[in-house]
């Protein structure tokens, strides 16, 4: 017998060993194994192939450690033909998108998490509030499972109740730390081409295609939720998918002819183009005059700055940004699609650099809590002691500041646990967003006495741990916070209190399940598409708390002193009531306004 027919019959023998198994047995083996280990085995032969992508119980053991709540596998299950390969296939292809993303703007917190929904990834915003029994949130996209289990199909929110904007998934990087919002031809790939555009193309793009290929969720299903809250709405649920299909492959998965977004690109250059003598309009004004002033200034610095060697021709041949015709002649319709992607990003302190003229969401890494790295995670509380209760209904509410507790190594390899702020619920931004909060070293306990000792229910108030660091403080400029000495207490109900030693502020925390926070809470209109997706504009107040029908917040305390302090400057202004353009646009101007008034008072008192 040769080696070549010894190694084929050894292979036969464990096939048929394998095949012999019951398949209650390979369910349990698989339940120690990982999907690309059946994978992987199923590659070996055509009869391994055949008998592994049939083992019904396997593959549902796999999706139980995924999705461990049986009755939404189970319904799952049904709605792709009773196939756990399907369903686990989607619970594999979409995991990278699942947790936490963020983006710069605004300061006061761009907090969106991904969760599953029903056969679908649902990803909502997190509204920076005060302290509430329910968390307030808005959907910015949902993505779809096909019938094989692929996260394939669409649907921005925005605007409406019941709009929605389908679209496709491009790409989606096993690893993917960033979320591009883009637009993609029927030819060419949404990565090859749409980057090139210059970011006003990009932007008038994206806002022709949403315009576009609006489709309306009927009335009977607008009001269902997105994911479950119990089993009872499952079937809800299961309707409501089979109705976003339709609508999705009715609307042709969201592909709309070139000439019709060549008619609504005109549409718009004319309509920016009418003379108007309105205040919004002057600004405006002045505004394309500063974009022009610019580009004139760069276009010199370029003419300045050019070589006359052929290399500097060639470049010069070939611009630097792609026209928006030509991105358009590459096929006859464009649709609107994500694409997960893998960068080397800039980090520090756990907090990413971000681009402030893409639209991409950006994930945060949220470390799992481990020994000696205890703290780990998200959390969330207010400031002052005692700590603020949701059901105070008689007492003004407290900001609620969402911090995100990581650990790292600084310079000396001494370990420090950094307190990184993404969401703040106050009126008006105090902190950059991403900020350290505070910055302990784990490996030196406090000397520090907690100086309260009781807590809100009179029970008095036991010390497990502290240790010694810094809290943010006044600074050089908004942008360049500074830190004062504090300490970070472990209360015996696993609760945080960081306490500043120079003026005994605290900010108590504790740990959060935000997918739990979210499912209980309340569901609030959400900004137009492309701004909701990513709001690219500077801005230091609650621009997602404005959208009609949301809640209203009074000025701050501290918008009120910038206010009053310069009244001879300031005109009576009120927000537009219920045109969401307007709203945005206003509050860009007063965005605009409240930074000039800062340098003012900052050369008052200098």
């Amino acid at each position: 017998m040769t080696s070549s027919s010894a190694s084929g019959e050894l292979a036969g023998d464990g096939a048929e060993l394998i095949l012999s198994l019951p398949e209650d047995v390979l369910a349990l083996i698989s339940a120690h194994l990982r999907p690309r280990d059946l994978l992987a085995l199923s590659a070996a032969s055509r009869s391994l192939r055949h008998a592994v992508s049939t083992a019904d119980k396997a593959w549902l053991a796999q999706c139980r450690r995924l999705l461990p709540t049986a009755s939404h596998l189970l319904a799952w299950r049904a709605a792709l033909g009773d196939s756990s390969l399907a369903v686990c296939r989607f619970l594999h292809s979409a995991a990278p998108l699942l947790g936490l993303w963020a983006h710069q703007n605004p300061e006061l917190g761009n907090l969106v998490v991904a969760l599953p929904g029903f056969l679908s990834l649902v990803a909502v915003r997190s509204i920076p509030q005060e302290l509430s029994p329910r968390l307030l949130w808005a959907p910015v996209f949902e993505l779809l499972a096909d019938h094989r289990g692929h996260p394939a199909f669409l649907f921005l929110h925005g605007a409406a109740h019941d709009s929605l904007f389908p679209g496709l998934l491009a790409s989606l990087h096993p690893h993917a730390n960033t979320l591009f919002l883009e637009a993609h031809t029927c030819l060419l790939p949404p990565a090859s081409h749409f980057s090139r555009l210059a970011f006003a193309d990009r932007r008038r793009l994206l806002n022709a295609l949403v315009a576009a290929c609006r489709v309306t969720l009927p009335p009977e299903i607008a009001t269902a939720p997105l994911f479950a809250r119990s089993d009872d709405d499952l079937p809800l649920l299961a309707a409501r998918r089979e109705a976003m299909l339709r609508l999705h492959c009715d609307a042709g998965g969201g592909m709309v002819r070139r000439t019709e977004i060549e008619t609504l690109l005109i549409g718009a250059r004319k309509t920016a183009a009418l003379p108007s003598d309105t205040a919004g309009d002057k600004m405006r004004l002045r505004r394309s005059f500063s974009a022009v002033a610019g580009y004139v200034r760069n276009s010199l610095r370029q003419m300045v700055t050019r070589s006359a060697s052929a290399n500097s021709r060639a470049e010069y041949a070939h611009p630097k940004h792609l026209p928006l015709d030509e991105f358009l002649r590459a096929g006859e319709s464009v649709g609107l699609s994500i694409r997960g992607a893998r960068m080397r990003l800039s980090i520090y302190r756990n907090w990413p650099s971000m681009h402030d003229n893409r639209f991409v969401l950006y994930k945060l890494t949220t470390q799992a809590p481990m020994s000696g790295r205890e703290y780990a995670g998200l959390w969330g509380g207010t400031f002052g002691w005692p700590p603020g209760r949701p059901k105070d209904e008689g007492k003004p509410g407290k900001a609620l500041f969402f911090l995100l507790l990581s650990y790292e190594e600084d310079s000396e390899g001494k370990l420090q646990l950094i307190a990184t702020k993404v969401l703040e619920g106050t009126h008006y931004v105090v902190h950059p967003n991403g900020s350290s909060m505070f910055i302990v070293r784990v490996g030196e306990p406090s000397t520090e006495t907690f100086p309260w000792q009781t807590d809100e229910e009179s029970r008095a108030v036991e010390i497990k741990r502290s240790f010694a660091g810094e809290g943010i403080a006044t600074g050089y400029g908004f942008r360049y916070p500074g830190a004062k000495p504090g300490s970070l207490f472990v209360l015996q109900d696993g609760r945080l209190a960081f306490v500043w030693r120079e003026n005994k502020a605290v900010l108590t925390l504790q740990r959060l399940d935000l997918e739990d926070m979210i499912r209980r809470g309340e569901r609030v209109p959400a900004l137009p598409p492309i701004p909701n997706f990513a709001y690219l504009t500077k801005s230091y107040s609650n621009v997602f708390a404005v959208a009609p029908g949301s809640m209203s917040f009074p000025a701050s305390p501290r918008k009120l002193k910038c206010q009053n302090s310069s009244k001879e400057l300031q005109p009576q202004i009120q927000p537009p009531d219920d045109n969401i353009d307007q709203v945005l646009k206003w509050h860009e101007f007063k965005d605009t306004f409240m930074s000039n008034c800062k340098i003012l008072e900052a050369y008052r008192y200098s």
